[in-house]
């Protein structure tokens, strides 16, 4: 995928997710830039495209920089629409790449950690639980599949848990918004903590697996329905 592509997806994510709030402005073109790890060009491209999405607003002068903008259009059709640019060959594609990096987490989290570490996730997924909106929902999901890299003690696999994140958090919330499924999630994590607790590391790693196999086996059902 282009570097564009990536850089629009992450900060589209971050405004679906409200992480990005309307109205706020953006870091200035080189210090964003160096947060993201692009060149100036490859940003100024992306700011183009979510400019043309509505995402982002450009004011010119003294006191000008580029603002978020957050459509009017309810965010599940923007996210739809999202969905469906991806398609679910290259869906499928991540969720290999998203259950690798979760598999090897929770394997190595559950022989690393101690039961005091989980504190972190147990808070998380307290909060999954009590959540009502899907994309409150979708950020805490992200957080804890990030902990549960943090847990493993290898930078290396926090940055990719946090990468991964970074692409396919905000369309999380679409799939979240069934509550059954977002308290099968729960269920699902629960007993994942319960394995990093045990120090069950087979059983932690196969479990993140199929928390990141299922999620997008739901995105692409999703997908098929939206096109």
């Amino acid at each position: 995928m282009a570097r564009v592509d990536i850089v629009v997806r992450r900060l589209s994510n971050a405004i679906e997710l409200g992480l990005l709030e309307d109205g706020e402005q953006l870091p200035g073109e080189l210090e964003l830039a160096s947060l993201l790890g692009v060149s100036t060009v490859t940003l100024r491209e992306a700011l183009v495209t979510l400019r043309n999405r509505g995402l982002v607003t450009t004011r010119r002068g003294r006191g000008g920089g580029s603002f978020v903008t957050v459509p009017a259009a309810p965010a599940a059709d923007r996210l739809r629409a999202q969905l469906a640019d991806w398609g679910t060959e290259e869906l499928r594609d991540l969720g290999d790449y998203w259950a690798a990096i979760s598999g090897a987490a929770g394997r190595l989290a559950a022989q690393r950690t101690e039961p005091e570490d989980l504190a972190a996730m147990r808070r998380s997924l307290a909060e999954l639980r009590r959540a009502q909106e899907p994309a409150e929902r979708a950020r805490i999901y992200g957080r804890l599949h990030v902990e549960a890299a943090a847990a493993a003690q290898s930078a290396r696999l926090t940055r990719a848990a946090m990468a991964v994140q970074a692409e396919i958090g905000a369309l999380m919330s679409l799939a979240l918004a069934d509550d059954s499924y977002a308290e099968a999630t729960a269920r699902r994590h629960n007993d994942v903590i319960s394995a990093l607790h045990n120090g069950a590391s087979e059983q932690a790693g196969s479990l993140m697996e199929e928390c990141a196999r299922t999620s997008v086996a739901h995105l692409v059902q999703i997908c098929l329905q939206t096109v």
